[in-house]
């Protein structure tokens, strides 16, 4: 079976893609030049073009880009969850990795750069809801105090995993989590 030309064009843009987030997490934004992804991709310069015709236009892709695989993930991870710790649990794992770190250095990027800024808002809006959603079906629940221990959740979630790029003790973060889940879930803790 043959592979048509869109096949093979979106193969290519996944392919892009993919390398430009392993280059955002390898040399961080400043790094991350078309140039090195083009060379890295291991693609010429007009199929790079053809599909991003500016360092700008391959980073906005890129944002929707890990915010459609973070959500798809995530997804997978919390069907069925029935348990704040497991909510949780998942909710840490889908904030670290690959996927993070590089969604990480395009947030730093966008505080000082309106563009990328314009780009990042819509799919971090989207995966908000997304997770808010999720979360308020585990806790059932949903007035001032969930909203806020929500968003308390996800500050603390975001802060251990910037930490977690200098700091490798992670009992240290098991005992802030472990901590946030006593406080909101008591009938939950360990």
């Amino acid at each position: 079976m043959s592979t048509t030309r869109r096949e093979q064009r979106e193969r290519t843009r996944q392919h892009l893609l993919d390398t430009t987030v392993r280059c955002l997490v390898e040399y961080g934004y400043s790094g991350t030049t078309t140039h090195r992804v083009q060379e890295r991709a291991q693609v010429s310069r007009g199929a790079l073009l053809h599909h991003f015709a500016s360092r700008a236009e391959l980073f906005a892709a890129a944002i929707q880009y890990i915010a459609e695989e973070q959500l798809e993930r995530f997804r997978v991870a919390v069907a069925g969850a029935d348990s704040l710790r497991h909510l949780v649990t998942e909710l840490r794992k889908a904030m670290s990795g690959p996927l993070f770190l590089a969604g990480l250095e395009l947030w730093m990027t966008a505080r000082t750069d309106p563009v990328l800024r314009a780009a990042l808002l819509p799919a971090e809006r989207r995966l908000g809801r997304e997770l808010r959603q999720a979360y308020f079906a585990v806790v059932k629940r949903d007035d001032a105090e969930t909203r806020t221990a929500f968003e308390a959740l996800l500050m603390l979630l975001r802060g251990l995993a910037l930490t977690s790029v200098l700091r490798e003790n992670p009992e240290v973060a098991d005992a802030v989590v472990e901590q946030w889940l006593t406080r909101m879930a008591p009938e939950e803790s360990a």
